[in-house]
């Protein structure tokens, strides 16, 4: 056997990543149809294994994970962006973040946040007259943004300061499209946009300032040692005590902030359309919702209820994963599928590539909620979907994101209906996540 993986052979310099650049997403669907499990390329200088098999994933991810961490390359313009926080750290650093965050995200204070929750989601429908055309991605980013400066920073902005983080938002995923020339180029050398970035991340950096100025008055004012613990009053406290700096501080909110509605409001935006397309699972939800919800606002008890919503949901993640790929980077020599990969190499696991194989899925690009049902779901590999990670670094906000998606998709999906009016398939943006190119306009039609 060759030491090597197969894979395209790239052009001098910068190697395969003018076509990846091009689109990502056929390129690592091409990479697993034409080589499977595993294949090697170079972005650039950088030589790259992307692993395509569910098992060798869960192998990376949790069985073998202490072999793996975040690469350095993610600790460029993301690690200005989001510094030290929970995303990127590493080791005993994240070890100890993660023990103070899990508070915050436990799932028994998460279900006492449903009404807020729902709250917002029902504010943002009342907003709404039957006729109007919004755009999903817009409406379900500003609601997103609520509830997570709400639920976990204990704070509810004027729509000015929604408007605001929202404007930064742009810049910011400019920043991280795909580019071969800056894949070929060390960091230091300056590029187009360098300035813009800069600037966003210096207006976000002064809401965040903004807002724990205001959350440690409230806090100092309450004096109340049993007050709620949102993950920004425990940062608080935790650095009256001197065991998180002012800059651990910036990186956490800096992280929960971004990485906190994104994903979340990309999926409900993926929700929405593919509902939209496909009218026989749109019933089969509102039946679902008529059935379980009745005439009240849906609530924590009745997020337990809606299977058929939770499939949906998850259904539109694997079909359109926010996150598209993950990287590790072994801290010594590991084999994977038979193969030596050195220290330090660039592993990339593709949620795109894999969700949409046909390897584990049958018919992969038709939208089908039941796939999820559990006997079909026991039928496939545990790591055929992987839209949260996995492992000790899975994604510790999963089950906020769950939660959040279903009680929101209810609160709409039980008034109304959302009518795509774009052109389909769907192009999409890859920056950070998968965002879609096009204005997602919509027009809010009134449930029959």
């Amino acid at each position: 056997m060759s030491q090597t993986p197969p894979g395209p052979k790239g052009r001098p310099v910068f190697g395969s990543s003018r076509q990846y650049a091009r689109d990502p997403f056929a390129f690592v669907t091409a990479l697993e149809r034409a080589y499977g499990g595993i294949a090697q390329f170079d972005m650039g200088p950088m030589e790259t294994y992307a692993v395509t098999d569910p098992e060798a994933i869960e192998e990376i991810l949790v069985t073998q994970s202490d072999a793996y961490e975040k690469p350095d390359f993610q600790a460029d313009a993301i690690g200005d962006l989001l510094g030290e926080g929970l995303l990127l750290s590493e080791g005993e650093t994240w070890e100890r973040q993660r023990e103070l965050a899990n508070p915050a995200f436990d799932m028994n204070r998460l279900s006492g946040m449903a009404d807020r929750i729902t709250g917002h989601a029902e504010s943002m429908v009342d907003g709404w007259t039957a006729g109007d055309e919004i755009d999903a991605e817009m409406s379900m980013t500003e609601v997103t943004l609520r509830v997570i400066l709400d639920v976990m920073m204990g704070v509810r902005p004027s729509d000015q300061r929604i408007e605001h983080v929202r404007e930064q938002l742009e810049p910011l995923g400019e920043r991280f499209e795909p580019d071969p020339i800056r894949f070929a180029l060390p960091d230091w050398v300056p590029m187009p946009g360098d300035a813009e970035f800069a600037a966003a991340v210096a207006e976000l950096e002064e809401i965040i300032d903004g807002i724990v100025r205001q959350r440690r008055t409230e806090l100092a004012e309450a004096d109340d040692p049993d007050a709620p613990m949102d993950f920004l009053s425990i940062l608080l406290r935790a650095r009256e005590e001197g065991t998180v700096t002012d800059e651990q501080l910036r990186d956490e909110m800096m992280t929960m902030l971004l990485a906190g509605h994104d994903t979340t409001a990309l999926t409900l935006t993926y929700t929405w359309y593919l509902l939209s397309e496909h009218p026989e699972v749109e019933r089969r939800v509102h039946a679902e919702l008529d059935e379980v919800l009745g005439d009240g606002q849906p609530t924590m008890a009745d997020v337990r209820k809606l299977e058929y919503t939770t499939w949906t949901i998850e259904e539109a993640m694997r079909l359109y994963p926010p996150v598209y790929a993950i990287f590790r980077s072994p801290t010594r020599p590991v084999e994977i599928l038979g193969y030596t990969i050195p220290t330090d190499a660039s592993i990339m696991l593709p949620q795109w590539a894999v969700h949409r194989s046909d390897e584990y899925w049958e018919e992969p690009e038709v939208f089908d909620p039941e796939r999820f049902s559990p006997e079909r779901r026991a039928e496939r590999p545990r790591f055929a979907y992987f839209p949260f990670g996995g492992g000790p670094r899975h994604c510790i906000g999963k089950h906020l994101a769950m939660l959040e998606a279903r009680l929101i998709v209810a609160t709409v999906a039980d008034r109304y209906r959302l009518e795509f009016l774009g052109e389909s398939p769907l192009e999409l943006l890859p920056t950070l996540t998968a965002h879609p190119r096009q204005e997602m306009s919509m027009r809010v039609v009134p449930r029959e």
